[in-house]
């Protein structure tokens, strides 16, 4: 179940940081590290942090979106330490660690953590359908990343050591999930029901509601043809169904 989670880093500021993070996925049985745009692997106090973890900077990979980093990922999970609209629905590490490790057992999950200087944006938030925070004391409540995956990854390793049952879905692929999201919001926005200036707005909470139920790949078909239709009807379907109501025909 850990070697199945990939931990992801967003614009990671200090190489120092990196290496940490290597070192704290060795501690804790996981392989697969990830960088979205930039990072320094290679850097001696990469290096020097990393100690015998040197062998996970030499695989990480990198990638230039959030979105290509995850897109094979079943289950995306943030992290965050703000509050907000789109954050409200967030859980301590000890919370979230049994259902991750169960959704672990059937796909590849990402654990993603955001730069060390603001955290990830809610453009970075869209691409998750779960979110975690840790509490800590409100006075100084920012972590530095390699504390901050560390904790995640002891409250996992502790939950590991414990029978995980396997989820029971088999969660479909982040990146074909977010074509369906593409074709939603081209749908929605032709129809008028999302606001051209903020569509993001009602898109994060469908994000929420269908994160939450987790879909699998037969459930993306179906969403994508019921989006398809939404959309071809915007552009065409309330043509035919004018010209039969003035013909007096029964509309289908």
């Amino acid at each position: 179940m850990l070697e199945n989670i990939r931990i992801v880093l967003v614009e990671p500021k200090g190489s120092g940081n990196i290496g940490s993070v290597a070192r704290a996925m060795k501690n804790m049985g996981l392989k697969d590290l990830a960088l979205v745009g930039g990072g320094r692997t290679k850097s001696f106090w990469a290096r020097a942090m990393a100690v015998h973890a040197k062998d996970i900077l030499e695989r990480a990979r990198r990638f230039d979106s959030l979105r290509e980093a995850v897109a094979d990922c079943g289950l995306v999970v943030g992290t965050t330490r703000r509050g907000g609209l789109y954050r409200s629905h967030s859980r301590s590490p000890r919370e979230a660690a049994r259902s991750i490790l169960s959704a672990a057992r059937r796909v590849k999950c990402a654990l993603v953590f955001g730069p060390e200087d603001h955290g990830l944006s809610n453009r970075d938030l869209k691409y998750c359908q779960r979110l975690i925070a840790i509490p800590a004391h409100p006075g100084y409540p920012s972590l530095n990343v390699a504390q901050a995956v560390m904790i995640c990854l002891y409250e996992l390793f502790l939950a590991a050591r414990k029978k995980v049952p396997r989820e029971r879905i088999a969660r479909a692929p982040a990146e074909g999930v977010e074509r369906l999201f593409d074709r939603m919001r081209r749908s929605l926005l032709k129809i008028g029901f999302l606001d051209p200036q903020n569509p993001e707005h009602i898109l994060l909470a469908l994000r929420r509601i269908l994160g939450r139920a987790g879909l699998e790949e037969k459930d993306v078909r179906i969403l994508t043809g019921l989006f398809r239709q939404i959309e071809w009807y915007a552009a065409e379907g309330w043509k035919v169904a004018q010209e039969k109501e003035r013909k007096g025909l029964k509309i289908r």
